[in-house]
């Protein structure tokens, strides 16, 4: 498996891959996949956006993770914004660097890609924070509460509800720059 950093370009070509690892990690009806690509097409330009892939060796996607700079106007940022107290805005939304998906192919979990992708994205992230939202789970058996967990994520808020996702989130966040994650 090798870990590369993609650009833009790298990301919007190989996006059918892409829009396929993310079904399959959320567990996303095809309806909703098509509306995530049009999301994923344009997020490619804005600021700060930052991109890796964990390929196989044949050139395959195991994984992927992005973000870029929140600002207000992006719907998640106003979405979080609105349910943080004036404080804890200040605080996590004034330079912060969104991790806007984070996934690895069910069958290729549990061998270290999402640590390693999650390490290297806030390794080149801008920004003073970085939030991200995850499905709520058992933190004791959700692989991705636990990697959150291991990097020192805390909640902001959690049992969240976003427009159109009947399930809850979590929403995390977490100081930059970024250190080695506790053991």
């Amino acid at each position: 498996m090798r870990l590369v950093r993609w650009t833009p370009d790298d990301l919007v070509r190989r996006l059918d891959d892409v829009v396929a690892v993310y079904g399959e990690a959320m567990g996303y009806r095809t309806d909703l996949l098509e509306a995530r690509r049009g999301y994923i097409a344009t997020h490619v330009r804005r600021p700060g956006f930052r991109a890796v892939a964990s390929l196989t060796s044949e050139g395959h996607l195991a994984g992927f993770g992005y973000g870029y700079l929140g600002a207000p106007g992006q719907w998640w940022h106003d979405q979080v914004q609105r349910a943080l107290d004036p404080a804890a805005r200040r605080r996590w939304l004034t330079d912060c660097f969104e991790v806007v998906e984070l996934h690895v192919r069910p069958a290729a979990q549990g061998h270290g890609l999402g640590a390693g992708q999650l390490r290297a994205l806030l390794s080149m992230a801008e920004g003073a924070t970085t939030l991200l939202s995850t499905p709520e789970a058992d933190e004791q058996t959700s692989r991705a509460w636990r990697l959150y967990r291991r990097f020192g994520f805390v909640d902001l808020l959690r049992d969240f509800h976003f427009p159109g996702d009947e399930r809850p989130f979590g929403v995390l966040g977490r100081d930059l720059p970024l250190e080695q994650p506790a053991a």
